[in-house]
């Protein structure tokens, strides 16, 4: 029986990433991590050659290429998961659907480069188009919305009636509100209470919380502590986070630790079906 949700595998192939950044550097190390991700139970794998973390660095397309064209056609040889490249570069994406990849997943939501929306239109990949407030390099300095909820669902509207007016067809749009990127904490919890609004749109929502920095600062804050705890103490916040977002209306979950989030999210599913 389907679980009602989806798991979706963070497979950074990156030196800087905020939380497992060099890690997966290397293109074997990368395969066999996004394997035990399958094996825990992610059915779509998300590989990324570019941190989009605060303060984030861009890097050029050839370099993102060297480090994530291996990565994929690796997996297209191995992986029965979707796989799924994390760029906002058409050429990456292009290259990537290539090596096997099905979706792709712009954090910018086809803004950043010209030519991504015909990239994924001419592809017939499925796409995630994410809500950012400026750039990873600025985007947390001092983010200020209207309301954050109105403004996220209006600019994922827009973005979505961009996609299809570009020849993207609609069961193939995703959507993510963007959790952490170019926003408060106050702001992520609002998004999160309200998520239903976001999922009036229509299409499939997209959740990314896993190990954030929000999510910290709010366990360092209970725990008296007043710092944010570090990342390999967000687990259960994480977790709390998806829950909470599997109820009001998301089905797709972007997580590192995929096996605890396959037992809370298989519970909670269960849970919410016997209501």
């Amino acid at each position: 029986m389907e679980p009602g949700y989806t798991l979706m595998g963070i497979v950074n192939v990156t030196p800087d990433s905020f939380s497992d950044g060099g890690e997966f550097l290397d293109a074997g190390a990368a395969i066999a991590h996004a394997m035990e991700l399958e094996a825990q139970g992610a059915r779509i794998l998300d590989i990324g050659g570019e941190s989009t973390r605060p303060g984030a660095e861009p890097v050029s397309a050839e370099e993102e290429l060297e480090r994530v064209i291996p990565v994929l056609e690796g997996l297209r040889r191995q992986a029965r998961a979707e796989i799924s490249i994390d760029t906002s570069k058409a050429a990456v994406a292009r290259a990537a659907v290539q090596a096997g990849a099905a979706i792709v997943n712009d954090v910018s939501a086809l803004r950043a480069d010209p030519e991504m929306a015909g990239v994924v239109a001419d592809s017939g990949a499925r796409c995630c188009l994410m809500h950012m407030l400026g750039e990873p390099r600025t985007m947390q300095e001092h983010p200020r919305y209207a309301d954050v909820v109105d403004d996220v669902r209006a600019f994922l509207h827009e973005r979505m009636e961009f996609a299809l007016s570009c020849g993207i067809r609609e069961e193939r749009i995703i959507l993510d509100p963007g959790i952490g990127f170019g926003k408060s904490t106050e702001h992520n919890l609002e998004l999160l209470m309200r998520l239903p609004e976001i999922a009036s749109l229509g299409r499939p929502v997209l959740i990314g919380t896993s190990r954030k920095s929000f999510i910290g600062r709010i366990i360092g804050d209970a725990a008296g502590g007043g710092e944010p705890v570090t990342t390999d103490h967000r687990l259960a916040g994480t977790i709390a986070t998806n829950v909470m977002a599997l109820e009001r209306g998301a089905s797709i979950f972007r997580v590192h630790d995929v096996a605890p989030l396959r037992d809370a999210l298989s519970v909670a599913a269960a849970t919410l079906g016997a209501a």
